[in-house]
């Protein structure tokens, strides 16, 4: 498994870096800071930070690499194959958060994980996926979103697109809230059955992809005008995010568990947020919009 934990790096250390210098183009005014940091149980990584730019007031781009001896028994609950197994995880993750309420969220993240006992098979797969979640909905970024989405998959089947975006409005769905947290996009997980090159292949095609998927819907409505009624509701929806990242997410809830660096963890959440007791869109306007139109599970592109 060396040789493929090391290409794995490899290409996660390259992404982190083009993704960073897209970003950073997008923005034109900040630019990340980097801190690397050490696991005391094994492993560690390289978090960057933008904050206070002239389009993004905060977001993060975190490569890691973490091992250990033996996973956590919450960790195994519903894999006992894994008990008593060491392992590595690899991933890049990351969220951005605009300044601009008409420039939506993002996230994306890919991932590999191996789980080795002497004697037996290693246990591996890849994972990722990305999803974005708009304040104001815009049907030209949602059908761009998800079309770069299909392009990505389709050389590995027609059925990947629809599977894996069917995964993804199941997966960042709150269900204490019974509301999806976006407009979707891709979600995979445990995926092996290709064998190790075509796998670590799709998962460098979706990584590749999710620039080309946001760096254009930013351009379009950075310098869009808003005032103050736009950046409460932003807001107030921010604090949808918050409660899927801290209650649902399963990168989040892996982390804390096997003692990740919290503050790398953490980075996905946004820098203000606030909760308004009843908060309910008045009929018609454009926030009542975001709920009637874009929250709905579709079909975005054919």
């Amino acid at each position: 498994m060396t040789d493929m934990v090391s290409a794995v790096k490899e290409f996660l250390l390259d992404l982190q870096d083009r993704i960073c210098a897209g970003l950073e183009q997008e923005d034109g005014q900040a630019t990340f800071f980097e801190e690397s940091w050490v696991r005391e149980q094994g492993g560690g990584g390289r978090t960057r930070v933008i904050t206070d730019g002239a389009v993004f007031e905060k977001g993060g781009v975190n490569f890691s690499h973490v091992h250990g001896t033996q996973l956590p028994a919450s960790a195994t609950a519903n894999r006992p194959e894994l008990a008593g197994r060491s392992f590595q995880a690899l991933g890049v993750s990351l969220v951005m958060h605009p300044k601009n309420p008409y420039v939506p969220t993002s996230h994306a993240n890919v991932r590999f994980f191996v789980a080795e006992k002497e004697g037996e098979t290693p246990v591996w797969w890849f994972g990722g996926g990305y999803d974005l979640t708009p304040y104001y909905g815009n049907q030209d970024d949602c059908q761009h979103w998800h079309q770069v989405a299909k392009d990505a998959c389709d050389p590995f089947g027609k059925e990947i697109y629809p599977k894996y975006k069917t995964w993804c409005d199941e997966y960042f769905h709150l269900k204490h809230r019974d509301e999806p947290r976006g407009v979707g996009g891709l979600f995979f997980d445990d995926l092996n059955e290709w064998g190790f090159d075509r796998s670590f292949e799709f998962m460098q095609s979706i990584a590749n992809s999710y620039i080309e998927a946001y760096r254009p819907i930013v351009a379009r409505r950075k310098d869009t005008e808003y005032g103050e009624r736009q950046r409460k509701f932003q807001c107030y929806r921010r604090g949808r995010y918050v409660e899927f990242n801290l209650v649902h997410d399963r990168g989040t809830i892996f982390g804390l568990q096997t003692g990740g660096r919290t503050e790398s963890i953490l980075m996905s959440l946004p820098p203000v947020v606030h909760w308004d007791y009843n908060s309910k869109p008045e009929p018609g306007s454009e926030e009542a919009e975001l709920y009637d139109v874009y929250l709905k599970t579709q079909e975005w592109v054919s």
